[in-house]
Formats: C-alpha cells, sequence, structure tokens
C-alpha cells in the first residue's frame, strides 16, 4: 500500500464519520477504531456500502436520502477546491437508479450549471446512454470531486479523501445494481489501486457486492475522436453492463 493510499484512506474515513455526525446521526462513540483498508485490485476501499465502520454502532444508513446527504454537504468548505467554484455540483438523475456513472469531477460548464456532464463530455455520455436503450432521467450520474479542479487539473489525493465520503453516501442511498466508473480517477478512487484504466476496463470488479464496470472517460473519446476504436472498447463495455442488468443489447455495426 503506498504512503499516499494510506492517506486517502484514513482522510476519507475520518471525514466519512465527521459527516455523518453532521447529518445529526446519534450513537457514534467519541474514539472509532479506523478499519483496515485493502487496496489491491480489484478490491475496493474498505467502507462498507451499507455504512458499517468498525467500531461504529449500528444503524441502517442505505435509506439516507439523496437531499439530506446534499444538505449535510451543505457550502462545503472541507478543501481548497471550494476557494474557486462557482456552483458545488453534487449529482442528477433518478435516486433509485438500476445504473450509477461516477465520474472525476466537474468541469467548467458543470460548475457553471452545477450539474455533472453538462458539456462536450455530456454530450458524449447522454449518447451513451441513449445507444444503450436508455434515458439519462432513468440512471444517475455523480462525481468523485464535486468542485471543479482549477484548469480542469486531476484531482488531488486530499481533495478526493474531502470528498469520497459523499460519493459512498451517495452510493449507500441509491444502492444500484451496477456501476461505471468514468475514467481512471472514479476508478482507482472507487476500486482503491494505482492500475490504469486500460488495465481495468472490459471486466467487472467487485465494490462491497456491487459490479463495477471501469472505462474510458468520455472526455478521453473526445480527444481521440479521430480513432473510433475507444468507442467501440466503450461499447463493449456498456454491453456488458446491459446483459448484466438483463436489458436488451441493441445492435451496432461497426463501420469498415
Amino acid at each position: 500500500m503506498t504512503q499516499s493510499f494510506k492517506a486517502v484512506a484514513v482522510s476519507s474515513v475520518e471525514e466519512y464519520l465527521r459527516a455523518l455526525q453532521e447529518s445529526g446521526l446519534d450513537g457514534l462513540p467519541e474514539a472509532v477504531a479506523l478499519p483496515r483498508v485493502a487496496f489491491a485490485a480489484p478490491q475496493a476501499v474498505a467502507i462498507p456500502l451499507d455504512g458499517a465502520v468498525a467500531g461504529e454502532a449500528h444503524h441502517d444508513h442505505k435509506h439516507e436520502s439523496l437531499e439530506k446527504i446534499r444538505k449535510s454537504l451543505g457550502d462545503c468548505q472541507r478543501c481548497k477546491l471550494s476557494k474557486g467554484r462557482q456552483n458545488l455540483v453534487f449529482g442528477a438523475g433518478n435516486p433509485q437508479a438500476r445504473l450509477v456513472f461516477v465520474g472525476e469531477g466537474p468541469g467548467a460548464d458543470e460548475d457553471r450549471q452545477g450539474e455533472p456532464f453538462v458539456g462536450e463530455a455530456g454530450q458524449v455520455l447522454n449518447r451513451i446512454i441513449t445507444a444503450m436503450g436508455l434515458k439519462r432521467e432513468e440512471v444517475y450520474i455523480c462525481n468523485v470531486v464535486k468542485c471543479r479542479p482549477p484548469g480542469n487539473r486531476d484531482p488531488e489525493a486530499d481533495e478526493i479523501a474531502a470528498c469520497t465520503p459523499f460519493l459512498l453516501r451517495q452510493l449507500q442511498s441509491i444502492h444500484p445494481e451496477a456501476i461505471v466508473a468514468l475514467g481512471r480517477f472514479a476508478a482507482q478512487t472507487l476500486l482503491g489501486t494505482k492500475e490504469p484504466i486500460s488495465r481495468l476496463r472490459g471486466k467487472f470488479h467487485d465494490y462491497h457486492g456491487v459490479p463495477v464496470m471501469p472505462t474510458y472517460h468520455p472526455s478521453y473519446l473526445l480527444r481521440n475522436r479521430a480513432d473510433s476504436g475507444p468507442f467501440w472498447e466503450v461499447w463493449e463495455d456498456m454491453t456488458q453492463i446491459l446483459r448484466f442488468l438483463k436489458l436488451p443489447v441493441p445492435e451496432k455495426t461497426r463501420k469498415k
């Protein structure tokens, strides 16, 4: 386990417990034993999807509403990203979605509108969702970090650590049947690994019993629009999702 991952793990658990306290949860002990965290792929960060943390009194957190989580997030100042944002981008879609898409962080359009994936990359994601025979309103879309990193740079470890507890609570609330991790940071955060997305994609990984399919981020497809290969790899990943959910797989013909 790398030192950076250890730091993210400890910070994430501490922030998670603080967030639970802020939400009004009773019964948390004063001293909480931090759980052992396994980072070897495909294992996920060891914060269970049902909200159980070592030393924590038992409560049923998976029915915590998204509205309540958003309220506890408030006008978040937990990391330096808050200083440059226009809008916090919490998430959007069906609170009971069978499928959740998790990206890495908001871009300029998302920061302006306060909604995830509404810019060019969002249009690509919309086309992917439509190609799957689904509607955007049927799924849920969110990001690992809720504020735009300056210049769309990669999220940093402390920023991920501050936001991850709220992502975990979102996933607990929705309790989806499957998750699509869009790009390297989303996949690495959920799965607790440093493996590149090219090695992670194409197969399911486990996130506390929920299958996770890592795939390329829509912005990567935009940057490589002259090459149809990555688009077809993403489609292969989505067909696996559809089959897992027992949904029809629309036929697509690759142009030669």
